[in-house]
């Protein structure tokens, strides 16, 4: 009767760890929407990128050289885009992008797309900085960002 007892804890064991390694590799692979960021320098205090990197995919993520966080940059319209500091406005967490949102994977804070909190801890939206389109690229200015 020992012997069955430990062969069945054994066995639920494994079955939890299997289980729970499958929902955590679902969850991550579904988070991670865009792999790929693109290092950009600094020059004036702007970066800027093609706007036809935006031809497959209307959110692009850059980190300007030398910085701990990453920029979304959407196009939200034809010659408009938002660029949006990718810093959880709850403890400076680095955001990952989601499926429609943008995902602080420390405490859960969530914001949409357009940098609006969706779900907190996080209770201000995040930073934003300005853009503008010169000779077919995306100019976006560092210095000056609003909430």
């Amino acid at each position: 009767m020992q012997m069955e007892r430990r062969k069945f804890l054994e066995s639920a064991c494994r079955a939890c760890l299997l289980a729970g390694a499958g929902l955590l590799i679902s969850d991550l692979t579904a988070c991670n929407t865009s792999s790929k960021i693109t290092q950009l320098p600094i020059s004036q205090n702007t970066i800027s990128l093609p706007v036809t990197s935006f031809l497959n995919d209307p959110i692009q993520i850059v980190r300007p050289d030398g910085w701990l966080y990453d920029i979304a940059v959407r196009k939200t319209g034809t010659e408009q885009y938002e660029a949006l500091l990718m810093q959880c406005t709850h403890q400076q967490n680095q955001l990952i992008r989601g499926s429609g949102a943008y995902i602080c994977t420390l405490h859960g804070s969530q914001f949409s797309l357009d940098g609006q909190v969706k779900k907190g801890p996080a209770e201000l939206p995040l930073t934003k900085y300005s853009t503008r389109i010169d000779q077919g690229q995306l100019i976006i200015q560092l210095k000056t960002s609003t909430r």
